[in-house]
């Protein structure tokens, strides 16, 4: 690491573009939580600039192709039936279309995250999204002696994913600030579960209407061409840390390992990775599992013939896709009014919301596993509540990682995140429902009802789980109160010397320190 230029008193010196060196020993809430504060205390100014229109499209382009990023990943959850029928494989077979997708997706990541930070991140994304568009389309094409070609595009398919969900969080970080960026990342990270329900109606829709489950997966790639073209030329490459620094942004002053030793240290930040890890083995196990749960429970309960071919009743599919998407946005946007109302007056508010919402979905999601064998009605109901618990936590969960780390290791700690959480959460909870139920099958009758009583038990460790991650957000939320009144004292300090904050304590590593000259 080059050496830093002394700080030169306000002065002596024009406006910085400041550079981060190795920030690896500083007390946690110090300089991350500064940039933080000086964004509120920015909000408050009345002559702070508004980001330009441009920004706002920016953000638009990127919830589309975030909205299309959701939709493949889930077309494959809502034709699984006619594919285990085409393939002729069972549960745990099925489930490794989305573990390998997620394997891949899991262990690009943290390349992308590396790249994210220290090169241009439209070009990385663009490249990705390249990637995801060819394999995408060529997974439509596949025959049935192919499953396994279709695993290995799947897999392809997670390196455009895996650029495109580590990056484009960070870029709308460095285009606003404070509550502004709040509601940007809301409206973002809605699409979420609107992309993942509008996968579940497209691919059940498609295929009823064209009767072969192949046209579903060509939808999205067709769509992601304007998704690529907007990409190109309305997404800009802002400056790392930008909107905290009025346009002059971050420069990069640590390795690879010094981010990651700085993360680690980071205790809101691992607790609320170990939440939303256990998110996502919720999630993803339910996401992929419930409309196939759904299917075989009206069967068990005579309501509909068993699929015999490959063109399967989509009924659940459509239905789970629609709750989906309105759970998705209520909750979305309740958890975000939630956390601006109650942020002043709570600062450890945001992890207390995901903590209620996982707490709270548990038993609802419990009771709508156990009451498909009377009242499918029922279970939609339940259904209802416990996604609409679990949306609370989607744009909540991906502001809290923007204001504890600094702009210039995000992509690196967005990396981490992804991988940590696909690693134990959605790349084998699926598999492991899988395989749960085809054991649980074995002592069972080969029946109907056999197949969905095995399903369903093997469902019950999802909410488990779920609970879980309720607990590592409460933990998490001791630490960010006691971090935030840190840092504000801290970052008082310094706008009042006209610096930024410098190190408090004795520290084993280097201090962060302002510089004139750009690495």
């Amino acid at each position: 690491m080059e050496p830093m230029s002394p700080v030169r008193s306000p002065q002596e010196r024009p406006i910085p573009r400041w550079s981060l060196a190795s920030g690896a020993g500083l007390p946690y809430g110090s300089l991350v939580e500064s940039l933080s504060s000086l964004t509120q205390l920015e909000e408050e100014t009345p002559a702070t600039p508004r980001p330009p229109p441009r920004s706002y499209v920016a953000v638009a382009v990127l919830c589309y192709v975030n909205l299309l990023n959701y939709m493949e990943r889930y077309t494959i959850a809502g034709v699984l039936l006619n594919i285990q029928k085409f393939f002729v494989i069972k549960n745990s077979t099925a489930a490794l279309l989305q573990t390998v997708f997620i394997c891949s997706f899991l262990l690009l990541a943290p390349l992308f995250g590396y790249l994210g930070d220290r090169y241009n991140r439209k070009y990385i994304m663009i490249g990705g999204l390249t990637v995801w568009l060819v394999t995408s389309a060529s997974s439509s094409f596949v025959t049935e002696s192919q499953f396994w070609l279709l695993m290995l595009l799947r897999g392809l398919v997670g390196v455009g994913e895996a650029s495109y969900s580590t990056i484009s969080p960070t870029i709308i970080g460095d285009l606003f600030t404070g509550t502004r960026r709040s509601a940007m990342i809301c409206v973002f990270y809605i699409f979420i579960p609107i992309g993942s329900g509008l996968g579940y109606i497209t691919g059940a829709g498609v295929t009823a209407l064209t009767g072969d489950w192949h046209w579903a997966l060509r939808i999205t790639p067709i769509l992601g061409v304007v998704g690529l073209v907007l990409l190109v030329f309305l997404v800009p490459n802002p400056a790392r840390g930008a909107a905290e620094t009025q346009g002059e942004g971050l420069t990069v002053r640590s390795s690879y390992l010094e981010d990651v030793k700085y993360l680690l240290k980071n205790k809101s930040y691992v607790l609320s990775s170990m939440g939303v890890t256990a998110t996502a083995f919720l999630t993803g196990a339910m996401a992929f599992w419930t409309p196939t749960f759904l299917s075989t429970a009206r069967v068990a309960q005579g309501q509909t013939p068993p699929c015999n071919d490959e063109h399967c009743d989509s009924t659940d599919s459509l239905i789970f896709g629609a709750l989906t998407v309105v759970t998705g946005i209520m909750g979305g946007c309740l958890g975000s009014v939630i956390s601006r109302l109650l942020r002043e007056k709570v600062p450890n508010v945001d992890p207390i919301i995901c903590a209620v919402g996982l707490l709270g979905s548990t038993p609802c999601l419990l009771v709508a596993i156990f009451v498909a064998s009377a009242s499918i009605t029922a279970t939609y109901v339940f259904i209802f509540f416990g996604q609409l618990l679990i949306a609370l936590n989607w744009a909540v969960m991906a502001d809290i990682l923007l204001y504890v780390v600094v702009p210039t290791r995000r992509s690196t700690a967005e990396a981490l995140q992804i991988s940590v959480c696909h690693l134990l959460g959605d790349a084998g909870s699926p598999y492991l429902v899988g395989v749960i139920s085809e054991a649980i099958n074995k002592s069972a009758p080969a029946s109907a009802v056999g197949r969905f009583y095995s399903l369903q038990y093997s469902l019950v460790v999802c909410p488990c789980v779920g609970l879980l991650g309720g607990l590592f957000f409460l933990l998490a939320a001791l630490y960010i109160t006691e971090d935030s009144k840190a840092a504000r004292r801290l970052v008082e300090g310094s706008l009042n010397e006209g610096a930024p904050p410098q190190q408090q304590g004795p520290s084993s590593d280097p201090p962060v320190e302002a510089s004139d000259t750009e690495k």
